[in-house]
This record gives structure tokens, sequence and C-alpha cells, in this order.
């Protein structure tokens, strides 16, 4: 084996094995209840929470898709992006402090457990279960298509894509089994270190070898100046379309059942509300990086298309680093794929033993089948994600995008339950139906693009499921 890719496996190596340790450190904490294996025991503190929250939604999507998106779009991608995932923080507290609030006070483990107790509603539960689980798989399945690429990309074809993808999938599910949401938690904050330092180094390597920051930049707008431009490359984004996609991370972030579930546990409000914060000043400072790798790929790499553009960044570190330092700025990418893929296993997986198991389940369940049957779910899931994985329907984005409205759907009822007391279960339920009915025609093209007028499917979808929560809440009342 070439010195170079011996010091690549080496890299990758002793990362895989500082992660997994954390699985064997919590692994009997894990056992006290359910608590402590779904919630870290309800005491997580200001740091952990931070870079838990941050690490777990800054996934395969942050790394291979904003550079591939920055690739096909160019620099306007970033600002849309960094000011949409900011503004994302007032949602974040606004669900997330009342959910934590009542986290507290009544027990709730899932989301699903906190709106059918709001709502008095089991229909309305398990509708709500049922789109965040729908909806998570090919979020989910994001994670091994970045590992599986960074992987093959690294080893030059050594370990090719699926291989990749299905091993570190099977890594992410030992130590998920081991130590649940203290596991998650800790190596989230290791992952979201060496996510924020690595991602810096990429930029600073790959511009260093191009001649320069503003000399790269240079030569980049002179052949592509539209990617310069407010608009981006085919003026991609029209006003609009960046509107739409402004409320769309707005609405759909706090709605990730990862992302949710934090909002549980936190050791106080003030930690929450701190984290909060820093999260919404993140994306200023991070994002840039890679979409400027993926604007600076034109000079190495010209002419990529579609899919192929998702494979920049780890291209340009084979171009443009030494084998060592690509492996070891990889690193980082595995990181961030990894934070990710952990919160949505362990997420998913509590929901159905909370919510479907439990509930169903003839006899007493026990502290320990509790968690036997989340680690069972975890596994299952892992699986599910890599049967989507094995061959992805579109660019990381558009995936992305997709999975997102259909979250952003839940944000009305959401809201209204949380801060309404007479809000009515049936508004919500045809709230979220009529929401993912207009999803699913404008995907299936029953309903003609043109009917959007150059707006993102977010926008009639979060119109429609707004109107039958107002209208039915009212009418409701106007009854009782």
């Amino acid at each position: 084996m070439e010195p170079e890719l011996l010091t690549v496996y080496l890299i990758i190596g002793i990362y895989l094995v500082v992660t997994l340790l954390s699985g064997f450190i919590f692994y009997k904490r894990a056992q006290a209840s359910p608590e402590d294996y779904f919630l870290a025991g309800r005491g997580v503190g200001l740091v952990v929470l931070f870079f838990t929250l941050v690490a777990t939604n800054f996934s395969a999507f942050f790394f291979l898709g904003f550079a591939g998106a920055g690739y096909r779009i160019g620099y306007s991608y970033y600002a849309m992006m960094s000011f949409g995932t900011a503004l994302a923080g007032l949602s974040i507290y606004g669900i997330g402090h009342k959910a934590w609030q009542l986290g507290r006070s009544k027990g709730y483990i899932t989301p699903p457990e906190l709106i059918g107790d709001l709502s008095g509603s089991k229909g309305l539960k398990y509708l709500y279960l049922t789109v965040l689980v729908f909806f998570t798989l090919p979020y989910l399945a994001l994670q091994p298509i970045g590992a599986g690429i960074i992987l093959e990309q690294l080893t030059h074809g050594q370990i090719p894509y699926f291989m990749g993808a299905s091993g570190l999938t099977a890594f992410i599910v030992i130590y998920v089994f081991l130590g649940g949401m203290r596991s998650v938690a800790i190596t989230d904050l290791v992952q979201g270190i060496i996510m924020f330092v690595l991602i810096l180094l990429a930029v600073w390597f790959i511009a260093g070898d191009l001649g320069g920051l503003a000399a790269a930049n240079g030569k980049v707008y002179r052949i592509r100046p539209e990617l310069f431009g407010r608009g981006g490359a085919g003026n991609y984004f029209s006003p609009e379309k960046w509107f739409s996609l402004m409320l769309l991370w707005l609405f759909c972030v706090p709605m990730f059942p990862h992302m949710f579930m934090r909002f549980f546990i936190g050791r106080d409000v003030r930690s929450l509300k701190v984290s909060t914060v820093l999260y919404a000043l993140v994306p200023f400072f991070l994002f840039i990086c890679p979409v400027t790798i993926g604007v600076l790929g034109h000079l190495t790499f010209p002419g990529l298309e579609g899919k192929a553009a998702d494979q920049i960044l780890p291209m340009m570190m084979n171009a443009h680093a030494p084998g060592w330092v690509g492996a070891l700025i990889m690193v980082g990418a595995l990181a961030a794929f990894m934070s990710t893929l952990d919160s949505q296993l362990l997420a998913v997986s509590t929901m159905i033993t909370r919510d479907i198991y439990l509930p169903l389940s003839r006899k007493k369940v026990s502290f320990s089948q509790q968690i036997l049957a989340g680690r069972i779910f975890v596994i299952v899931f892992a699986a599910l994600g890599l049967v989507i994985a094995w061959s992805p329907p579109d660019t990381i984005f558009a995936i992305a995008k997709q999975t997102f409205t259909g979250y952003a759907v839940l944000f009305p009822a959401t809201v209204s339950l949380l801060y309404f007391r007479q809000t009515n279960a049936l508004a919500c339920i045809l709230s979220i139906l009529a929401g993912e009915f207009i999803l699913f025609g404008l995907y299936m093209k029953w309903i003609p693009e043109e009917w959007l007028g150059g707006f993102e499917p977010v926008i009639p979808v979060l119109l429609i499921a707004s109107i039958f929560i107002v209208v039915g809440n009212r009418i409701h009342r106007k009854r009782f």
C-alpha cells in the first residue's frame, strides 16, 4: 500500500477509535432509565448542548451539499443559507423553551408524546409520528451517501461508495447502541469542534494552492461572473425563491425530530437560550467555507453537472492538499455526517419505542426492555437508510429541500398546540393532511409548477396548513 494511503487509513482509524470509546464510557450510565438512555438524564449543560444542537444539524448537507450548491449556484447560496439558518434560531427558541418546560413538568421524551398529550388525540399523535418518520428516512440516508462519497474519494476507490457508507453506518450504530443520548451528545461536542476547525483549514489549503483566496476568486469571476451575483448562476435565486427558502429554514429546523428531542435534554432553560443565540451566529462564519470551495472548484474541475458537483469538496482536497491533510480535513466531514446520523437514528428509534412499542405492548415493559427495543430500532432504521443510499435519487440539495418542506408542515399545528390552549385536534390533523397532500401533489406533478408563481412549495404548503389551523380553531370556539 502507498505510504500516502496508509496515512489516510491511520488518521481515519484513530478518529473512529476515539469516537467509539465514548460509547463504552457511557454504557453503564445509559442503563439507569429510559430518560438516561434516550435523553441523557435531562442534564446536558450549555457547552455540550450548543455543540449537539449545531453538530446534529450540520450534516452531509453542510459539507457536500453546500459545496455542491456553491459550485452550481455561487456565493448567493451562502447568503441565503446563513441568514435563513440564523433566522431559524428564533423558531428554535420559540418551540424549544416551551417544549423544555413541558418536558420537565410532564416527563415527555418524544415530540409525539408532547403533541398527543397537549391535543388529547391519539390520531394526531400517530399522524405527527408518521410524518416525522417518513421524512426522516431520506434525510437520514443523506449521511451514509456523504460518507460513501468521502471514503471513496479519500482512498482513491479502494473503499467503494456503498462499502464506505455501510461500514460507517455500522460503526455509528455501535456507539449509539451502547451509550444512547449521552454518547451522542459527547461525540457531538468532539465532532463539532473537529468540524469547525477542519473546514476552515480546508479553505486555507485549497486557496493557498490556487494562489490565494483573492486571486483564486478573481480567476473564477473572469470565467463565471454570475457565481458572484445576488441571483446566482442562471438567476437561480429569484426574489420569490429567496423568500421561500428563508421561510423554509425558519419553519422546518425545529421540527427535525433529532432537534426537537434536544429541547428536552437541557439542564436549564438558560442553557437552551444561550445555545440558541450562539446557534444563530455560527452560520455567518462557517457556511462561507464549503460554498467557497465549491465556487473555486470551477478552476480545477470545470463542467460538473447535477450530482457530480456534490463530490467537489473531496475532489478539491485530493487535488490541492497532501494526502494526510486531505484525510484530516475529511475527518471533519465524517464528523458532520456522524453527528447527524447518530442523532437521527436515536430520535427515530426512540419515537418508535415510546410511541408505538410501549403503548401497544400488552405486558408491562421494563426500563431494560425499552432500551433494548430502542437499540433494535436503531439497527432497523440504519438498514433502511442504507437501502435509500444504495441508489441516491437526486442531488443532496434537492433531497434536503423536499424533506425539509415535509417537516415544515408540522409547524403551524405545533405552535398552536404549544401556545393556544383551545387548539382543536381535528384542525391540526386536517392542517397536516392538507399540507402534505399539496406537497405530494406538487412532487407528483398533479399540481402544475406554474401555479407556484416562482415560489418554492413551502409557501403554498404552509399557507394551506395555517389556514386549516386558524379556521378550524375559530369554528371550534364558536361551537363550544
